[in-house]
């Protein structure tokens, strides 16, 4: 487990890349989302409950209450596309059409979340993402 916390530690700290990869993920996030948004469409769902539903994941901050490590690991796990995935199989697999619409907001919203640069979080603290520094925290660390 000591070598665990290495890594994280130097993943953490290594200065944020603005490169292919980061490019890559958010070129990603914006597939996501204009499927999902097609898609989305395709169902006749009402559009007010694609609003509706937009910031719920976002909830999911709320966990910072608790702590900082504890905040990432309840906003990783509704910004992770795993949630809507299996949301979207069970939808599919139990034929509960209903439910599709919620999967694919609860995608697009993590893909445009992405596109954004607002990527998983880490421990350490909500400025710290998988896509690098974000909000004040990148202002500073652009400074320092």
């Amino acid at each position: 487990m000591a070598g665990d916390a290495g890594l994280n530690e130097r993943a953490v700290s290594a200065p944020a890349r603005a490169g292919s990869v980061q490019l890559l993920l958010r070129l990603e996030g914006l597939a996501v989302a204009a499927v999902t948004l097609a898609l989305y469409a395709r169902t006749g769902a009402n559009w007010w409950l694609f609003a509706a539903l937009w910031l719920a994941p976002d909830l999911s901050m709320l966990g910072y209450l608790a702590g900082s490590c504890r905040g990432a690991r309840v906003y990783n796990a509704f910004h992770s596309y795993v949630g809507p995935l299996v949301l979207a199989l069970c939808a599919l697999l139990l034929q509960a059409h209903a439910v599709m619409p919620a999967a694919l907001v609860w995608a697009n919203h993590i893909g445009v979340d992405r596109l954004l640069g607002y990527g998983l979080k880490y421990g350490e603290g909500f400025g710290w993402t998988h896509l690098g520094r974000v909000g004040r925290q990148r202002e500073a660390g652009a400074t320092s």
